[in-house]
């Protein structure tokens, strides 16, 4: 198993965490990371766009002139593309971009994820920051101390840690994740990865 320092919200080093090699120690499948993380950005398209055929748009049931004799070109319906107001060809039309992935894969994904940002020294592991009321010039005091200030940041933290969440929230580049909606797309939508000490248990415990 790994061992990495836990800090404190001072930067200082408060102790060892170890990391669970089947987590944080495989080899990264790459083709199971881009497919898991495509999947969830496609599950987020609305997939509303919609235009109209000439069958859909109202009118054109006569034929605007007759077929021979007028030296024009011959017209069925004033609904075709080609005219203002028709139809649309090969136009969006509603759908869903929904793609399945397995469950396996997208643990899959996860581990990979993480055992890549352990790898590039990308995880930061530090100890919860026990705030006793919400304030975000404590939270950018500790990014500071922390070496993070200006970093695109993930903050794993607990899931009943209010005053944490409400303290980051406001900080440009700074993600709060929940430790039970930890997604594919969140652990790699960074440069650092930062997880509290006590959510390591449960990330392995879903994981592993």
């Amino acid at each position: 198993m790994a061992t990495v320092d836990i800090k404190d919200a001072k930067g200082a080093s408060a102790g060892k965490a170890e990391l669970n090699d089947a987590v944080y120690g495989i080899e990264p499948n790459m083709h199971v990371m881009h497919r898991t993380v495509l999947a969830q950005q496609n599950s987020w398209r609305q997939g509303t766009a919609n235009t109209k055929t000439r069958s859909m748009v109202r009118g054109g049931g006569k034929k605007p002139w007759r077929q021979k004799g007028t030296g024009r070109a011959r017209q069925g319906t004033i609904r075709a593309p080609q005219w203002r107001g028709g139809g649309v060809v090969f136009g969006p039309h509603t759908r869903h971009y929904d793609q399945k992935v397995n469950a396996k894969e997208v643990k899959l994904a996860m581990r990979s994820i993480l055992s890549a940002k352990q790898a590039a020294g990308d995880i930061v592991v530090v100890k919860p920051f026990e705030m006793e009321k919400p304030s975000t010039k404590e939270a950018a005091a500790a990014l500071a101390a922390l070496g993070l200030s200006g970093t695109r940041v993930t903050l794993v933290i607990a899931n009943d840690d209010v005053n944490t969440f409400l303290s980051f929230r406001n900080i440009p580049g700074v993600e709060i994740l929940p430790v039970n909606n930890i997604n594919a797309y969140d652990l790699v939508d960074n440069k650092k990865l930062v997880i509290q000490d006590s959510c390591l248990s449960y990330i392995e415990e879903v994981l592993a």
